[in-house]
């Protein structure tokens, strides 16, 4: 089957992108990969992608100290440890155990048969306590889904939690962007336009800001739903709310953690949510020598004084040897997860249709690589079935 990728930017991967900057490895934002993708694993090479381990577990910033919560199943020599730090109570920590334990038998249609609602309603219906909730699991998944109210649909949680049981967080050892690299490299070079900006579609035409117009047996519209609207102005959509994150990367002689694990702000108050050394968990992240500071601030803040504000919060939590950190870069990312609240279904692979053209992109599915790829599946399966191309 002959088949054309229309791409408006420079580079295939949407969302997931890395620069190489001064010999150090950028990503767009903090993004890592959960090895236990399961459609995602069957398309890539994993090993070719050299993934690279994170610790399991996480250093949480708690009243001027690092507290390390281990995953005692698989750092064993961490239980005491991790049971006496005083984030979260021992009722908190079995519970824990207990959730890990539960959702190592999740499957996505029992997830989807679970009520659904807040992540921080499920937290609390499961027995966690305020100070575990707030202290924890506002930060780690507040890196995860951009968003410390924990207002992210519940089913979401379970399947993010059960990818975490069943395997680990990991970076391609080149960078996140050897993703999308490693599945272009698959298709024929002429099958992928670069650069080339759409301005409308229909059930067999693409047309193109030049004017072309490209003919077609089916047309796939895999983009945002902001997106997809302005190409379709008659899809019937509520326009989604976007989640922001601003990705800050810093420079420095040393490592300030000297371990690839990542290091959660427990105090509930700052700019800062998470901070982590890439080069730490993959040495391909910067020149020999130096190491990459990863810093995640929430939100879409746009003061003009922002990287001095975090690097005086960052002195309370590493000292003073945050002030010979050299900021590199900073992206500031409006549209980095889409909305999903208690009503996104956020367990179904899906698609749509709509006038005759297909829609797919993780707004419709999960909002991960792993909620493009089942979108993008499901998409490919209809449209192979569909009676006109069997026939």
């Amino acid at each position: 089957m002959n088949f054309l990728i229309v791409e408006g930017s420079d580079t295939l991967g949407g969302r997931v992108r890395t620069d190489c900057v001064d010999g150090f490895l950028l990503d767009h934002g903090f993004q890592v990969y959960l090895s236990a993708y399961p459609e995602a694993g069957k398309l890539l090479n994993l090993e070719s992608l050299g993934l690279r381990k994170f610790r399991p577990g996480a250093l949480v910033f708690k009243g001027g100290k690092f507290r390390r919560l281990m995953d005692v199943f698989r750092c064993p020599g961490h239980a005491f440890g991790t049971a006496m730090q005083p984030i979260g109570t021992i009722k908190d920590k079995l519970l824990v155990g207990k959730l890990r334990l539960a959702a190592k038998r999740f499957t996505d249609v029992n997830i989807g048969e679970h009520q659904e609602r807040t992540t921080e309603s499920y937290l609390r219906d499961y027995g966690f306590s305020e100070s575990m909730i707030d202290t924890f699991f506002r930060a780690f998944y507040g890196g995860i889904f951009l968003e410390r109210d924990l207002r992210t649909s519940s089913r979401m949680f379970q399947f993010t939690f059960k990818m975490f049981a069943d395997g680990f967080a990991t970076l391609p050892a080149k960078g996140m962007q050897c993703i999308p690299n490693q599945l272009a490299e698959r298709l024929p070079t002429e099958a992928i336009r670069l650069g080339s900006r759409v301005r409308a579609v229909g059930q067999h035409t693409v047309t193109m800001e030049t004017g072309e117009i490209l003919d077609a047996d089916a047309v796939v519209v895999a983009t945002d739903s902001e997106t997809a609207k302005v190409l379709v102005p008659s899809l019937d959509r509520k326009k989604l709310a976007w989640r922001s994150v601003i990705g800050m990367n810093f420079v420095a002689n040393h490592s300030p953690l000297g371990e690839p694990i990542i290091a959660l702000n427990g105090n509930n108050e700052g700019l800062v949510n998470n901070v982590c050394v890439l080069s730490d968990v993959s040495p391909h992240y910067a020149p020999k020598g130096k190491s990459l500071i990863s810093v995640s601030v929430l939100g879409n803040n746009q003061e003009d004084n922002l990287v001095d504000q975090v690097r005086e919060e960052l002195l309370t939590w590493f000292g003073t040897t945050v002030r010979d950190w050299r900021h590199l870069r900073s992206y500031s990312i409006r549209k980095a997860l889409p909305e999903q609240g208690p009503t996104f279904g956020a367990s179904k692979a899906v698609h749509e249709q709509h006038a005759g053209i297909y829609f797919c992109g993780d707004y419709l599915s999960a909002a991960s690589i792993e909620g493009a790829i089942r979108s993008g599946n499901s998409c490919a399966e209809s449209i192979l079935n569909s009676q006109e191309f069997i026939s």
